[in-house]
């Protein structure tokens, strides 16, 4: 029996919704809430106000594998350097939080795994520090520079990044049918070995939608959005605009060998599921947890809900975007 390609990559994420996963979901969001309430506390009127990002926040998190992020917007006066702000937070997390968890530098993030609570459950947080651009200007125009602990892509050692993660936020929203997308090829991502960067599948995807005519059921959606990236990802002059900066272009983090590596893995899938529709389901899998429970589930909305069933699924920890 043939699969059908459509059924089958709903099922897929109906058994990756959040809300399989609600209480965990709920440690996460307390852990963060503490979190949030010692940073204000720490750094005081240094800061304005600490507020969440990532997929969670975009809606385009999947419950075998996220974390949540939280931005720290720095005032410019704050400290004379982004790396002394860098050092500053790391410092201040690791005196925090060493006896319970995990404290690690990442490219433009401070990671904290805390330990295995009671119940088997690994909460990770990535905690982003960004000072804004301009002396007062932040609240008015979102712009911040982060630093970067080391080589991002093409980008040089030991620098910053301008962007405004707000930007990126307001970018996906109201995207009902890019998240989906964008849903599926973290899935496709995450089984694969996780290579390539979830801000780079997202502006990729609403680019796509913005290019083409892209219609039909979800894999037909899914189909021509993966040609896209086959047939557009290793041109010349092909760019991905961060929606913080019109100077970041995401293309600068990858290599000619990576993109030519994306653009065949796109056609190699789409080739592969045409020619033998069973073969989706080993790019695109269902999470068997929670196969059973999907039937009670509707399609609408993002899948948060209180009082859901208890699951937990340890995650590991994401990059920024």
């Amino acid at each position: 029996m043939t699969t059908n390609n459509h059924e089958h990559l709903q099922n897929v994420l109906e058994t990756h919704r959040m809300n399989h996963v609600q209480n965990l979901v709920d440690k996460f969001k307390t852990k963060r809430n503490e979190v949030k309430e010692s940073l204000k506390s720490h750094y005081g009127t240094n800061i304005y106000t600490v507020f969440d990002s990532g997929s969670f926040k975009k809606h385009t998190a999947i419950n075998t594998k996220f974390d949540l992020d939280v931005v720290v917007p720095f005032k410019k006066d704050s400290f004379d350097t982004l790396d002394k702000m860098f050092d500053s937070l790391y410092d201040f997390l690791q005196d925090q939080y060493k006896e319970v968890a995990i404290i690690r530098k990442q490219k433009v993030s401070i990671g904290i795994i805390f330990d295995q609570d009671e119940d088997g459950d690994v909460i990770s947080l990535d905690i982003v520090p960004g000072r804004e651009l301009n002396k007062d200007q932040y609240p008015d125009d979102s712009k911040l520079n982060l630093f970067v602990n080391g080589n991002y892509g093409l980008i040089s050692c030991s620098t910053y990044i301008q962007t405004s993660i707000q930007s990126q936020i307001e970018h996906i929203k109201a995207k009902e049918n890019e998240r989906k997308i964008i849903r599926l090829l973290k899935i496709w991502n995450n089984n694969d070995g996780k290579e390539y960067k979830s801000f780079l599948l997202e502006l990729i995807t609403i680019k796509a939608f913005d290019k083409k005519e892209i219609s039909g059921n979800l894999w037909e959606k899914l189909e021509k959005v993966m040609e896209y990236i086959k047939d557009n990802i290793t041109k010349d002059g092909f760019k991905l605009i961060d929606p913080g900066n019109s100077n970041n272009d995401l293309m600068d983090t990858l290599e000619g060998w990576e993109k030519s590596n994306l653009s065949n893995r796109m056609q190699t899938i789409i080739e592969r599921i045409n020619n033998h529709s069973d073969n989706i389901k080993g790019y695109f899998p269902t999470n068997k947890d929670f196969e059973d429970d999907d039937k009670s589930c509707n399609n609408s909305g993002y899948g948060i809900k209180t009082g859901a069933a208890a699951y937990s699924t340890p995650p590991k920890t994401e990059r920024f975007g």
